[in-house]
């Protein structure tokens, strides 16, 4: 009796320090989650303060930003003026006359050596594009073409751009480097027709983010915005009334002069007459089954709010079904409503994405293909021994693609 109680207190004195160290094992783990979630905690509370701090430094600069574009706004930052506008705090209007007027004179002797090399790059394009006999009208259009179609891009791959945003704002950087903000394409534009002898201006608007320009053709002014339409040469801003250019921006009035004729407008020179409004869903057809950028529907003065809805709405509905179409849904189309004397335009413009690749200026030749692909061979041979690109199928591949590409029906 007396062997069994000393058995049973040995086992209760083993039971007692079993759960004593329990005790201390789940305490130890208890502690350890606890400090986990206590450096958990801090981290979330220095998170918190970091983005706190951010929001205050953004909330910071949107309050200076807002109070500079007010500061701007109830000054008299937009002068009477042409040149020598500050246009988005970082690009200044600069006089092009020194350039054309070495041309105009034949005289270089003024000139540094960036202004000559202008001159040389604008007299070489001139070369190209300007023919006998031109109105000034082609002329204006031949510029506006080639602007608007080879100052998207540079064709080479060894195209070095230096310090390209202290060029961006001029006719230097934008022939030289393809590269500009809206103030180089309109002070670019405003050179070619000064070399042309065609009178024009660069517009700055009321709140000096954008410029543009202001041509005159046979005693009347027109508003052309190259920028906007680089890229496309839709003619969507080519050659605009006051109540077109108006519709996006303003510009002082007082300063620039009045651009109210149509003669010379490129959309209502093209422009279609149309008296049925439920025909403009088969115009449009048309005019993108051949590709146009830019269609113009004439529609006279009995056209009333209730009719333009209509046309509004449909012109949605295509655009809807354009987007889950095959062979549209990578077109980009707008449209805008054209006052005039008579009535109103219709103006639609298109811009068409191009799934052509882009090829060099400088083809390989047939030897040239011949060494790289040997030289590709020498050095890489060994990855690609037993590859055959006729045995290779895409479909195959996908099929048994181990990425989970495919997880999904």
């Amino acid at each position: 009796m007396k062997k069994l109680s000393i058995v049973l207190c040995v086992v209760l004195a083993f039971g007692i320090l079993g759960v004593n160290v329990a005790g201390l094992v789940v305490n130890a783990s208890a502690g350890r989650q606890l400090a986990e979630t206590n450096r958990t905690v801090s981290n979330l509370q220095n998170g918190l303060h970091t983005l706190r701090t951010d929001m205050t430094e953004f909330r910071a600069d949107v309050t200076s930003f807002h109070d500079t574009i007010l500061q701007q706004n109830q000054t008299d930052e937009d002068p009477g003026q042409e040149d020598d506008v500050l246009i988005a705090g970082s690009y200044t209007i600069r006089s092009t006359s020194a350039v054309s007027d070495a041309y105009l004179s034949g005289d270089r002797s003024a000139l540094d050596d960036k202004q000559k090399e202008t001159l040389d790059m604008a007299s070489s394009i001139l070369g190209e594009i300007i023919t006998d006999g031109m109105t000034d009208y082609e002329k204006e259009k031949a510029v506006y073409e080639w602007m608007t179609t080879h100052l998207t891009h540079d064709s080479g791959l060894l195209t070095v751009i230096p310090e390209t945003q202290a060029d961006c704002d001029n006719p230097y950087g934008v022939l030289k480097y393809h590269n500009a903000v809206c103030v180089g394409y309109a002070t670019t534009f405003r050179l070619f027709m000064q070399m042309l002898e065609i009178p024009c201006k660069v517009v700055h608007n009321s709140e000096c983010y954008h410029s543009w320009d202001l041509v005159n053709l046979n005693g009347s002014w027109y508003h052309t915005d190259i920028y906007s339409d680089v890229g496309s040469a839709s003619y969507a801003h080519f050659n605009m009334t006051d109540t077109m250019q108006g519709q996006n921006q303003s510009w002082n009035r007082e300063y620039f002069p009045p651009a109210d004729n149509t003669e010379y407008c490129y959309v209502c020179m093209g422009a279609v007459d149309e008296d049925d409004i439920y025909h403009v869903p088969a115009a449009m057809r048309e005019a993108m089954n051949e590709r146009k950028n830019l269609l113009s529907l004439r529609f006279g003065s009995s056209l009333d709010e209730n009719q333009a809805q209509v046309v509004q709405q449909m012109l949605s509905n295509i655009q809807d079904r354009m987007y889950y179409s095959s062979e549209f849904n990578n077109t980009y189309m707008d449209w805008s409503w054209l006052p005039i004397s008579d009535g109103y335009v219709l103006a639609v413009n298109f811009q068409w994405s191009s799934d052509e690749p882009v090829e060099p200026d400088a083809e390989i030749t047939e030897e040239q293909y011949q060494k790289l692909e040997k030289a590709v061979e020498d050095a890489f041979g060994d990855l690609t021994e037993n590859y055959d690109p006729d045995d290779w199928d895409s479909d195959e591949y996908y099929r048994n693609d181990d990425c989970g590409l495919n997880a999904v029906g």
